[in-house]
């Protein structure tokens, strides 16, 4: 899967807006993370066709920040299973640079060694 990362205005309507985008195009949103900041909304989307999204992104003026691949895990739902991931990850100099759950439950993460990462899960 892929993680794309937008960045869109903070006001209202803009995420809906790229949520029927997407739709429209055929692309299902598999998680997502979006934040606000300074007037600014940075979105990551987990998307089942990323080329479809580019194109769609593209084509509506919307620039992409970053187009990278995600490692999805299963997680369970206890006190510290994240911070085991996350320790695992770090022990191995493994370095998470984006986390959000999928409309599944499932664990997102962008690390920078995608390989390393996935056998470490």
């Amino acid at each position: 899967m892929k993680d794309i990362e937008v960045i869109l205005q903070d006001s209202p309507g803009t995420l809906a807006d790229l949520c029927e985008l997407l739709a429209k195009g055929g692309v299902n949103i598999e998680g997502m993370s979006v934040t606000t900041y300074k007037g600014e909304c940075p979105i990551h989307i987990l998307v089942d066709d990323a080329g479809q999204a580019r194109k769609i992104l593209e084509e509506n003026w919307m620039e992409i920040i970053s187009e990278r691949e995600a490692l999805l895990s299963e997680i369970t739902d206890e006190v510290g299973a994240l911070g085991k991931i996350s320790r695992r990850m770090a022990d191995n100099d493994i370095n998470i640079e984006v986390i959000y759950l999928t409309i599944t439950g499932d664990l997102a993460l962008v690390v920078d060694d995608l390989d390393k990462a996935q056998w470490l899960l």
